[in-house]
């Protein structure tokens, strides 16, 4: 069994906090950018007001 501290990283690219590779990221962990839903919402309504 690993350790939580031996999995991958990664930081956040909403919050800047890091996070740890989870098993349902298994398949698209190259694609996970943000650590949860509310940082990958706030970055989607980030991205959708006009500036």
């Amino acid at each position: 069994m690993r350790r939580k501290g031996d999995l991958p990283r990664k930081i956040c690219a909403v919050c800047g906090r890091p996070f740890a590779w989870r098993r349902k990221w298994a398949r698209d962990w190259e694609a996970v950018r943000t650590c949860s839903k509310r940082c990958r919402d706030q970055r989607r309504r980030s991205a959708s007001q006009p500036k």
